[in-house]
């Protein structure tokens, strides 16, 4: 191609793109109306398929992060969701993965960190609303769950009102709003019972080191010879380690104490006492990466998904930091972040990584 005739395309390409650009509203208002049936028609939990299919909806700790949210962990088996703790922002990052809120069946609490249960009241509005459910969410814990759940419905009792009186029964039938606790005991150490067993889907629940915080337990999946493990917050734990036995996705909470050592010493040092202790006294009570790498590697399990990453790894080279040593013990791992999905299918030992984060 001669230079007259490159020099010409290029002009033209120049020309359409400000056409575009000055014309953008105009396109956008052309296009929008079928992209948003198309969007709205989709059905991504029914396009995965049968298997397990573990959705982290939120992957941080306490901590604000601009990549992970409070802890949430969404379970997809039949074509429901069970979501596991719900930290700050869960909700709408379902929403952001495409992930229908009106389909969670039951949300699981491990423990009552304000981390963890903060985001309960939007979740349950949500599924009400999008699902137009006629009961209310069935909340399972341990002791202490109906407390939670009783000031959530109490909180949210006005906007249930207002709602209904917007919309009406056809979408906010008032017997569907808020939640329903339902509690279970907290089998000793080294038992686990069952929680929930329906359609093939069979939760177990198992108790967790997390002390001077008790109540905390962790959940076992299993369905269609597919398994995965949720450690709840705690310390290393045997019991995680026995119930991760060949479990194909162990998904674990981990804490870097070196990070978090060095938070603690400049908290000190810039004179913020309360910052320093609280930086400190959390080393005690979560697992760090290499621990949790230990447990997936003496338990045998197929994969690790990290997940309640602390603190945020939201500057470059932070991940480096955490992740020292672990490659020396399991390779097989995913750092979570919001967004990441992996799938188990049925009758298979496929472990697919769908997406990475958000």
């Amino acid at each position: 191609m001669s230079k007259k005739r490159w020099f010409l395309l290029i002009t033209l390409l120049m020309l359409a793109a400000a056409v575009a650009f000055i014309n953008r509203g105009i396109i956008a208002t052309a296009l929008l109306p079928g992209g948003m049936v198309t969007m709205m028609a989709s059905d991504r939990i029914g396009d995965l398929g049968d298997g397990m299919h573990v959705a982290v909806c939120g992957a941080g700790g306490p901590m604000p992060s601009s990549q992970r949210s409070g802890p949430c962990v969404a379970i997809i088996v039949n074509e429901k969701m069970f979501v596991v703790d719900v930290g700050t922002n869960g909700a709408r990052n379902l929403g952001r993965m495409r992930l229908n809120a009106g389909q969670i069946e039951a949300v699981l609490l491990t423990h009552f960190h304000s981390d963890h249960i903060d985001g309960l009241g939007e979740l349950a509005m949500l599924r009400w609303i999008t699902g137009t459910h006629n009961s209310p969410l069935t909340v399972l814990g341990p002791p202490g769950v109906s407390t939670v759940v009783d000031g959530f419905n109490k909180a949210y009792s006005q906007d249930a009102i207002h709602r209904f009186d917007h919309h009406g029964t056809e979408v906010a039938d008032l017997n569907g709003s808020g939640m329903m606790p339902r509690k279970f005991s907290v089998p000793e150490k080294g038992e686990k019972a069952v929680v929930y067993n329906r359609d093939g889907l069979l939760i177990e629940v198992f108790s967790v080191n997390h002390a001077p915080i008790s109540p905390a337990v962790g959940y076992l999946f299993t369905y269609r010879d597919r398994s995965v493990l949720i450690s709840g917050d705690t310390t290393k734990n045997s019991n995680v380690e026995l119930f991760s036995q060949d479990v194909d996705l162990l998904v674990h909470e981990a804490l870097s104490p070196k990070l978090l050592q060095m938070m603690s010493d400049a908290a000190r040092k810039a004179g913020n006492v309360s910052a320093s202790k609280i930086f400190y006294d959390v080393l005690h009570y979560h697992t760090s990466p290499v621990e949790a790498a230990e447990i997936a590697r003496d338990a045998g399990a197929k994969h690790l998904l990290y997940y309640h990453i602390v603190p945020p790894l939201d500057i470059p080279g932070l991940d480096a930091i955490w992740l020292e040593g672990v490659d020396d013990i399991f390779n097989d791992y995913t750092l979570g972040a919001d967004g990441t999905l992996i799938s188990l299918p049925a009758n298979s030992s496929e472990i697919i990584i769908v997406e990475k984060s958000l």
